[in-house]
């Protein structure tokens, strides 16, 4: 009898320990992997908790365990076996420690510098002139905003959902595009709501600011708002067991349209635990929680972001501290260089590239260059150009708005003219864009600010041409020869301007005489024949050359 009563003991231990161990595992979903400190947390809280619980009750079988204010007082010699399962647990716990250091770039800093490889590129080659049709012209904070406006005016859905907050920045269909789902706004709704599945998601053209809230014939069953198993990385954990996934997951669009889970696996290159980069990808179909596995180098085209900004951040950092060793990059710091505190995003190539200035570690003020890293490849290119920090720049922007009180975003980095230049806008206390900027990298005290893209983009070439560079002529140029029939010179601002049209042209003639190829202006009078190269505006068409 008393032998059947600690057999049916026994069991109850077992199936206890089990039972907590399978409710942990479900709620923390650790990977089935070395590499994964989740893992080492799991086993070592499960092997602890087994030595623990076969302590207390070979103490309780001695009568040897009281309840003191220090909790439980169990004696050195009631432990029996579970010292064993202790020194067990200890082993655990200083493989992990051990692990972590040779794991570390203070004994690998060669192997993490490396870990990235970064090509020098030409700036004029690669970065085209920009087409003002396909830049974003806001930023996360801003789409943001759009996104909450766009999801109020949605009268049967605004009581059910809310927009969740992934935003991801994509190319769709050659377009700059932001996407995000929605999401349950609270558990009752998604009792009453979870059938069905999300029924739409928010997709802002960033070029345009035109916010559209995508409708679903088949709601979205797999998110970040699920529960139990419809939970995207439970489901994914599940799925792929031993696949250690990025921490961020992002939610993108096919060319049809339809949602998607992009989810980068981490690969590590150094030790059990450094030397992070993205090894595969599992593409999850948001509707139907279908899963196709890729290695990285196979994920198709339409994909955008693969590897998260900040890990492209840390690689490139890896790359430029770490060129004489680990301590050189904290104390000497010789030939270290590294990012700059932000970061962008630039369309090229179909792909989306996270842009980020370079720096020298001491934390002067200037770039060295600026890194352009692709997210679904990883390739990276360097631009040697020096000039002004990101910060110098939003700062000169901001100075020339001073009064208004307007705060510049991060930049974009474009070339105007065949010149380097950070595009920002810039916005009220609200959030909302209300001018727009550019500042020359490499003399940073050129700034043009306009109400719209091509009034800044005007008053930019104007800028240019007074210093001597000559603007290139867009795909909107165009020319007119005739003679004059009205001619007025007017005074604005203290400058001084010329208005004139021409016979046969229905055109109002808009020129700077402080632009050296337009001050010809001044030889002509009304009847005589003129021929000019103008940029067409919505009033006034703005003169660039007379001949």
């Amino acid at each position: 009898m008393k032998k059947s009563k600690n057999i049916k003991s026994r069991i109850i231990f077992i199936v206890g320990v089990l039972l907590a161990a399978a409710i942990y595992y479900y709620i923390t979903i650790p990977a089935i992997n070395i590499h994964s400190t989740g893992m080492w947390a799991f086993m070592i809280g499960l092997v602890l908790m087994i030595g623990c619980a076969i302590a207390i009750r070979v103490a309780k079988k001695k009568g040897n365990v009281r309840l003191t204010r220090n909790g439980l007082d169990i004696s050195p010699g009631d432990i029996g076996i579970a010292k064993y399962i202790f020194y067990f647990c200890g082993a655990l716990v200083v493989i992990f420690v051990i692990g972590s250091i040779l794991s570390s770039p203070i004994v690998n800093a060669k192997r993490y510098q490396q870990l990235m490889d970064v090509e020098e590129r030409e700036f004029a080659t690669d970065i085209k002139e920009v087409d003002f049709n396909t830049i974003p012209l806001l930023d996360r904070d801003s789409a943001s905003i759009l996104g909450n406006r766009k999801m109020g005016s949605m009268v049967d859905m605004v009581s059910q959902f809310e927009v969740a907050d992934d935003y991801t920045q994509i190319n769709y269909n050659d377009t700059p595009v932001r996407v995000t789902p929605l999401r349950y706004a609270n558990t009752i709704k998604w009792l009453t709501n979870q059938k069905d599945g999300i029924p739409a998601y928010i997709r802002i053209d960033m070029a345009t600011q035109d916010a559209e809230c995508v409708k679903l014939s088949e709601g979205i069953k797999y998110s970040h708002s699920e529960y139990f198993n419809r939970y995207i990385f439970r489901h994914l954990r599940f799925r792929y067991p031993t696949y250690i996934f990025a921490d961020q997951i992002f939610f993108e669009i096919d060319d049809e349209g339809t949602p998607f889970w992009i989810c980068p696996v981490k690969k590590f290159n150094i030790g059990l635990f450094g030397g992070q980069t993205i090894g595969r990808v599992v593409i999850c179909n948001a509707i139907t929680g279908e899963c196709v596995d890729y290695a990285v180098e196979d994920v198709p085209q339409w994909v955008d972001k693969v590897y998260q900004a900040e890990l492209l951040i840390q690689l490139y950092d890896y790359h430029g501290t770490l060129k004489r060793g680990y301590f050189n990059s904290i104390l000497g710091q010789k030939d270290c260089l590294q990012t700059t505190n932000g970061y962008n995003y630039i369309a090229m190539d179909d792909d989306v590239w996270v842009y980020s200035g370079v720096t020298s570690v001491s934390g002067d003020q200037s770039n060295v260059g600026f890194v352009l890293m692709n997210q679904r490849t990883m390739e990276t290119r360097f631009y040697k150009i020096e000039g002004a920090i990101e910060d110098s720049a939003m700062s000169s922007a901001e100075g020339q708005v001073q009064n208004l009180g307007y705060q510049a975003t991060f930049p974009l980095l474009l070339n105007i003219s065949g010149e380097p230049t950070y595009f920002m806008a810039l916005k009220d206390g609200a959030g909302l864009v209300k001018k727009y900027a550019m500042v020359n990298i490499q003399k940073y005290q050129w700034v043009a600010i306009g109400d719209t893209v091509k009034e800044c983009r005007k008053e930019y070439n104007k800028l240019l041409s007074t210093n001597g560079i000559r603007s290139s002529e867009n795909k909107d140029s165009k020319e007119a020869t005739g003679v004059i029939r009205t001619y007025a010179t007017v005074v604005i601002d203290n400058a001084s301007r010329v208005y004139f049209t021409i016979e046969g042209y229905d055109e109002i003639f808009d020129v700077d005489l402080s632009m050296e190829d337009t001050l010809d202006i001044i030889k002509f009078k009304e009847g005589d024949t003129i021929s000019v190269s103008y940029m067409e505006g919505d009033v006034l068409s703005t003169v660039t050359e007379v001949k």
